[in-house]
C-alpha cells in the first residue's frame, strides 16, 4: 500500500489540476462585460434580472492614499481609498458571473495593498492573490456563487484594521439571475440604487485637544493605532466625512419611486434607520437566498458585512437616514438624508392643528 501512496497522490494531484484547468477553461469561453465604476452613494448601471447566460465582469481599480477633510471643522485624515472614494465603488454582477479585477497600486502611494472580497471562496477571499506594491497591479477572477451584498476590504499582513478604517471597503452586490423576490417569490424591482458606507474613525489629538494635521501616510500610523487601540471612534460617518449626504449632497428620490439603499460596515455594528419611512423589505444579513423581513423600522448591520433595505417612498419632504445609535448619529456624525419630491398625502399624515396657546 505504501508503494501505491505517491502514485495515488500523483493521480490525485493530476485530477485536481486537471478539475481546476478545465474551470478555468470554462469561464475563458464566457462572454465578457466591461464595467467602468462610479463613486458611491451612486452605482453603475446594470440588469436587475440577467438577460443572458453567465459572464465575465471586467473591472478595475486604483488604490488612492491621500488626505481627506472629514467635517466642517476642518479635520483632515490620512486615509487609504479604493478609486479616492469612501467606500470604495459598488460592485454588481449576477450569481453564477465571474468578477475579473485588476487591482493598480500607483507608483505615487507608499503602501502594499490589496483586497479580500467576503463573497469570494479561496485564498483569503483574494487578498493573498492580490498583493501589489507600489507600482504594481494584479488581476484575480472568482466566480461569484452565491447571490447577496458583501463587503470587500484591503487586508495586508499586520496591518489590516488600520486599512480599513482609513477608508479601505466597498460593497460588491450579486444579484439573483432572475432579480430580488419576496417570501412568495413575487418579482422586486427598484428605480433608484444607492450604497452608504459607513466608517469609524480614530484621529489622533495633541496635547492641546485639538486633531493633529499629518504630512504623510506613515506620520500618522502610530498615534493612529494608539487612539484604535481604545475602541473609540472620534467621528462616525457616512460615505467619508461628517455631511457627506446631507444638506447639499443629499440623496435624492420621487414619491412612488423604490429605492434600494445598501448600507455598508467593515468594522463595527450599526442600526440603520429611516426617520419617516420604513424598510419595506429588509435584507438584513444581505444574502437574498434567504426570504428578506418585512416593514422593519430599524435594522441591524453586522460588523464586516452589507445588508440591503428597499422603501417605496410615499410621502415627499426630507427624510433623515442614520445609524440609531442616536450618539453615534449627531454627534459623531453617522447620518444623511433624502431628498423626496412629489404630492403630499393628507390621509397618511395631515396637522389637524397648528400649535397655538393651551385654552383657559
Amino acid at each position: 500500500m505504501n508503494a501505491l501512496r505517491p502514485t495515488l497522490l500523483a493521480a490525485a494531484l493530476a485530477f485536481t489540476m486537471a478539475a481546476t484547468a478545465a474551470f478555468a477553461q470554462d469561464a475563458d469561453k464566457l462572454p465578457r462585460a466591461k464595467v467602468t465604476l462610479v463613486a458611491p452613494p451612486m452605482v453603475h448601471p446594470h440588469e436587475q434580472v440577467a438577460k443572458s447566460g453567465p459572464k465575465v465582469v471586467e473591472f478595475t481599480m486604483s488604490i488612492e492614499e491621500k488626505k481627506m477633510v472629514i467635517d466642517d471643522k476642518g479635520t483632515t485624515l490620512q486615509a487609504m481609498t479604493f478609486d479616492g472614494s469612501m467606500p470604495g465603488p459598488t460592485l454588481v454582477v449576477h450569481e453564477g458571473d465571474y468578477v475579473e479585477l485588476t487591482l493598480v497600486n500607483p507608483a505615487t502611494n507608499a503602501m502594499p495593498h490589496n483586497v479580500d472580497f467576503h463573497a469570494a471562496t479561496g485564498a483569503l477571499g483574494g487578498a493573498k492573490l492580490t498583493n501589489v506594491n507600489p507600482g504594481e497591479q494584479a488581476t484575480l477572477r472568482f466566480k461569484a456563487d452565491r447571490s447577496g451584498t458583501f463587503v470587500y476590504h484591503c487586508a495586508p499582513e499586520g496591518m489590516v484594521p488600520w486599512h480599513v478604517v482609513s477608508g479601505m471597503s466597498g460593497t460588491l452586490m450579486v444579484l439573483p439571475r432572475d432579480g430580488l423576490k419576496d417570501p412568495q417569490g413575487k418579482p422586486l424591482h427598484y428605480d433608484r440604487v444607492y450604497t452608504i458606507g459607513e466608517f469609524d474613525l480614530y484621529i489622533p489629538k495633541d496635547e492641546n485637544g485639538k486633531y493633529k494635521d499629518y504630512a504623510t501616510l506613515a506620520e500618522s500610523y502610530g498615534d493612529t493605532v494608539e487612539v484604535m487601540r481604545t475602541l473609540t471612534p472620534t467621528h462616525i460617518v457616512f460615505n467619508g466625512k461628517v455631511g457627506a449626504l446631507t444638506g447639499a449632497n443629499a440623496l435624492t428620490a420621487k414619491v412612488g419611486e423604490t429605492v434600494l439603499l445598501i448600507h455598508s460596515q467593515a468594522n463595527r455594528d450599526t442600526r440603520p434607520h429611516l426617520i419617516g419611512g420604513h424598510g419595506d423589505w429588509v435584507w438584513e444579513t444581505g444574502k437574498f437566498a434567504n426570504p428578506p423581513q418585512k416593514n422593519l423600522e430599524t435594522w441591524f448591520i453586522r460588523g464586516g458585512s452589507a445588508g440591503a433595505a428597499l422603501y417605496t417612498f410615499k410621502q415627499p419632504g426630507v427624510y433623515a437616514y442614520l445609524n440609531h445609535n442616536l450618539i453615534e448619529a449627531f454627534e459623531l456624525g453617522a447620518a444623511g438624508h433624502i431628498k423626496v419630491e412629489g404630492k403630499w398625502n393628507d390621509d397618511l399624515m395631515k396637522q389637524i392643528k397648528a400649535p397655538a396657546p393651551i385654552p383657559r
